[in-house]
């Protein structure tokens, strides 16, 4: 497992590499974006799992957490802010590979879909 899996936070340059590592087969996890729909058709970071609204999170916190308890997780949204406040809250009920991408898309010089 990459040594960045094991961090709690990871800036934007850490980001583009865990997936290039994850393209290569060396590292596994999860990037989830938790900004609204209309951000994120507006742009998101190429490999985006998952799109998981900050609005909508009482409806699928739950599950996420039984599903991905012991998987890495990085959550990401624009500024770091709204994606820090997850892992947080994801991280107090045992989700202990839970990572926030510090910095956001703002600062994400990586590709964008």
């Amino acid at each position: 497992m990459s040594e960045l899996l094991k961090k709690t936070d990871i800036s934007s340059e850490e980001l583009e590499l865990l997936l290039k590592e994850r393209a290569n087969g060396n590292a596994d996890f999860i990037l989830v974006d938790v900004r609204e729909q209309m951000e994120y058709d507006a742009g998101h970071i190429k490999g985006v799992d998952l799109l998981k609204p900050t609005s909508m999170f009482q409806s699928w916190a739950q599950a996420f957490l039984d599903e991905n308890r012991d998987k890495a997780v990085v959550f990401t949204c624009r500024t770091g802010s709204r994606s820090g406040q997850i892992q947080h809250i994801f991280k107090q009920n045992g989700m202990e590979k839970a990572i926030n991408h510090l910095g956001g898309i703002v600062t994400y010089r990586g590709e964008i879909e």
